[in-house]
């Protein structure tokens, strides 16, 4: 991909002092590829200790292996899926018991059909807005009375799908919207218990399977020409943005839908 703007990724170590992070605990959701994978990793180099959530167990054992090998602090992989309440019940209660606490959330496990409304199947319609929409909520419920007790965070991966409406993508738009406002209702709701709740809302982020997708082949600078820097987001960034709302240096921000 070739533009006028070269941009390098910062990462997060030589933006944030080191060990911001020690002795915290965070667990994510969709944690084993992509975006969440990228946040975990950056949380882990700066001293937190991590537990992941998938239904791969092969592909996230190997994620967590990869990410405490890389950042030399802990990572627990956790076989479940978001959209059964019991599961992820069992995901919380294998976390404390391996860390004794949970002081940050990350909602980011997603699904994604490419598909006009008039080939899009409520069966399809209805497995993504499970695992987005529903998966968030089970994931809070799952964990609220843990990130209560640490005064913790929730961070919710959203979109920018929405907002203006996408062709082919009625299913993921609508979960990220309901997501948008859930996370309005979590920092209402647990705001007076030292809860925060935000979300981030990627744009076209490189190297996901989700831009993969939307993007036509050889098209990547026709896109680019649309954005305001001229440049596409990398997962670096992305990082970067979820530190920052899980710092100290955020904890008046609540509600907030951070577009990137």
């Amino acid at each position: 991909m070739s533009t006028s703007f070269k941009h390098q990724p910062v990462p997060s170590t030589e933006v944030f002092k080191p060990n911001l992070f020690q002795g915290k605990v965070i667990l994510v959701t969709g944690g084993g590829s992509g975006i969440c994978y990228g946040i975990t990793e950056a949380m882990m180099r700066l001293g937190c200790k991590a537990a992941i959530v998938g239904r791969k167990a092969d592909r996230l054992n190997q994620a967590a292996a990869q990410l405490s090998k890389d950042t030399g602090s802990e990572c627990l992989a956790v076989p479940g899926d978001v959209r059964k309440f019991e599961m992820m019940e069992d995901v919380v209660k294998k976390t404390v018991e391996k860390y004794g606490k949970i002081d940050f959330v990350i909602c980011g496990a997603a699904g994604n059909f490419m598909a006009p409304l008039q080939g899009l199947s409520s069966n399809a319609f209805r497995t993504v807005v499970e695992i987005d929409l529903l998966g968030t909520y089970n994931t809070v419920r799952a964990t609220m009375e843990e990130v209560k007790k640490a005064h913790g965070t929730y961070l919710h991966i959203s979109a920018t799908l929405h907002y203006s409406g996408l062709p082919w993508q009625a299913a993921p738009s609508a979960a990220k919207a309901g997501i948008d406002v859930l996370s309005n209702v979590i920092a209402v709701e647990l705001g007076p218990f030292g809860v925060r709740s935000n979300c981030i809302a990627p744009g076209l982020i490189l190297g996901t399977e989700g831009a993969d997708r939307l993007v036509p082949k050889g098209g990547e600078d026709m896109v680019e020409a649309f954005i305001p820097l001229q440049r596409a987001g990398h997962r670096t960034d992305i990082a970067n943005a979820g530190v920052f709302l899980f710092s100290d240096a955020a904890n008046w921000l609540t509600g907030q839908v951070i577009l990137t």
